[in-house]
């Protein structure tokens, strides 16, 4: 997948699935990048055969081998797609199909379904949707009450691909009104001013929104390259003057599919005695809100595990669920089902259920499971599943928002010399080198009320960052800026202090 995500228009790069949809193995991701940063065509033929001959690659038979190529809309991407196509086709006995234009959920999923030989094209993938969508919404009990079937659902498309492929969408799906702005048609440049990112990060309104017409409306915001996705509404601001943005980030999304799933999930435990021992479980990093985790554990009673930072590590761990759950704050997860829940779902005749309502639960954790996409995090299902919760339960944005509010918290980062001077455990929430840093971020974090930090070196540059968060937002500015202090003393900070 030829994208650079929620990076700028002038960026690109590409993104590798393996052939059951998920992401790039991680032991092949030192190889890839030693692929992409090699320009010398000696240099290139040299890094393959080292690595074939490091895992023990003899001979390669590849007489019926395929690669799917797609790009997104940047400028760049149809010339780099010609090149990936010209490399593929360099490799005997593989051909190479290039299918266009898409997001990079989309081709992920394509890859997946295809080796699982069932339907892969582009509408197959909206009608698995479509149809899970449609299953969950016909079970709504006392659709006369409903509250939001036709309620408006504002969707920043950051410029990108999204806002192209949606309407893919939109035609098979009535019972959701969609309005798509910043769909690039219009002078608007991909992730400026716009998208998940923006709107996460920046705590800001993309470019055509936070109009007084939009207050209390639920809006969505994709991200470049549609694999992410956060929610947010308009509300006035306490002083009665301007509209303030509230955000529904990955927490809140994970903790709403949470609710979801549970609910039917206990239908089921107590009704099928051999569905009793399902185990269902979420994932988070460190920086997820404690707020949400807390009630995950305490509200929900859900299991809740914490892995490093990256996709690739909450991916892999939700996976070792019956049925896992995963998001990163910024809007990137999905719901997985492991292949012998969804098989015994499939099989069990509807006679062995007990009651109706535990029938009723099989149908809907199955269309569940068709809304989502098992292969990597997606927005447009993501977008879908969220609406159907929502109607299902019969919520409004601003019911799902109140579930829990979060702790306020602080980001900052330090530059050091040498970012791997520090070193960390559990999950990254403790340090271990160097020695005294880690009693110093529990001196401060005693100092307040519901207090949190950790800090981790940054993958990509000598920085590291620091995340503080506590009962008040002055509360956790201060823990920020106390744990940096000790972060530049201890582990060779560079310049003036912060």
């Amino acid at each position: 997948m030829i994208t650079a995500s929620h990076n700028p228009i002038q960026d690109n790069g590409v993104k590798i699935a393996d052939p059951n949809g998920d992401m790039l193995s991680q032991e092949w991701e030192p190889f890839a990048e030693s692929l992409a940063n090699e320009s010398n065509l000696e240099n290139v033929v040299q890094v393959v055969e080292d690595f074939m001959q490091k895992n023990g690659v003899f001979k390669v038979s590849a007489s019926s081998g395929k690669v799917l190529l797609a790009r997104d809309t940047r400028p760049s991407g149809g010339r780099l797609l010609d090149a990936a196509k010209q490399g593929v086709e360099a490799i005997a006995g593989v051909s190479a199909e290039v299918i266009g234009v898409l997001t990079t959920p989309q081709l992920h999923w394509m890859v997946r379904a295809t080796n699982r030989g069932v339907g892969a094209s582009e509408h197959d993938y909206y009608s698995q949707i479509s149809s899970g969508f449609k299953c969950i919404v016909d079970m709504i009990p006392m659709r006369k009450n409903l509250a939001s079937p036709s309620e408006l659902v504002i969707v920043d498309g950051a410029n990108g691909v999204g806002a192209m492929k949606l309407s893919g969408l939109q035609a098979i799906i009535p019972n959701v009104q969609l309005n798509v702005r910043n769909c690039g048609s219009e002078g608007g440049i991909l992730n400026e001013l716009v998208g998940a990112d923006y709107v996460q990060k920046e705590r800001k309104f993309p470019q055509n929104f936070g109009h007084a017409s939009d207050l209390t409306k639920m809006c969505a915001s994709f991200d470049g390259d549609a694999d992410r996705i956060v929610f947010f509404y308009s509300q006035k601001s306490e002083d009665a003057e301007g509209i303030t943005l509230r955000l529904l980030d990955g927490d809140k999304i994970l903790t709403l599919l949470a609710i979801f799933i549970q609910k039917h999930l206990q239908e089921l435990r107590s009704e099928v005695h051999w569905l009793s021992s399902v185990n269902f479980g979420v994932v988070q990093t460190a920086y997820a809100n404690g707020a949400s985790t807390k009630f995950l554990k305490e509200n929900l009673g859900v299991e809740v595990v914490l892995t490093p930072t990256g996709v690739k590590h909450l991916h892999h761990k939700a996976a070792q669920y019956d049925i896992g759950i995963y998001f990163e704050a910024n809007g990137h997860g999905t719901v997985l089902f492991k292949e012998e829940f969804f098989a015994v779902l499939t099989k069990t005749a509807p006679s062995e259920f007990r009651t109706e309502a535990a029938y009723k639960a099989a149908r809907l954790l199955l269309a569940i499971s068709d809304v989502v996409n098992q292969a990597i995090g997606d927005a447009f299902s993501v977008l879908f599943l969220v609406e159907s919760a929502l109607q299902y339960m019969n919520w409004t944005i601003q019911d799902w928002d109140a579930i829990y509010k979060d702790l306020p918290s602080r980001q900052l980062k330090v530059k050091v010399q040498d970012r791997a001077v520090l070193r960390t455990t559990n999950s990254e929430t403790k340090v271990t080198h160097p020695q005294g840093l880690q009693s110093a971020i529990d001196m401060e974090v005693a100092k307040v009320t519901c207090g949190r930090a950790f800090v981790r070196p940054s993958g990509t540059e000598d920085v590291v960052r620091v995340y503080a968060e506590a009962a008040t937002q002055d509360e956790a500015d201060c823990l920020a800026r106390g744990v940096a202090i000790h972060v530049h003393n201890l582990a060779q900070g560079v310049g003036l202090p912060p």
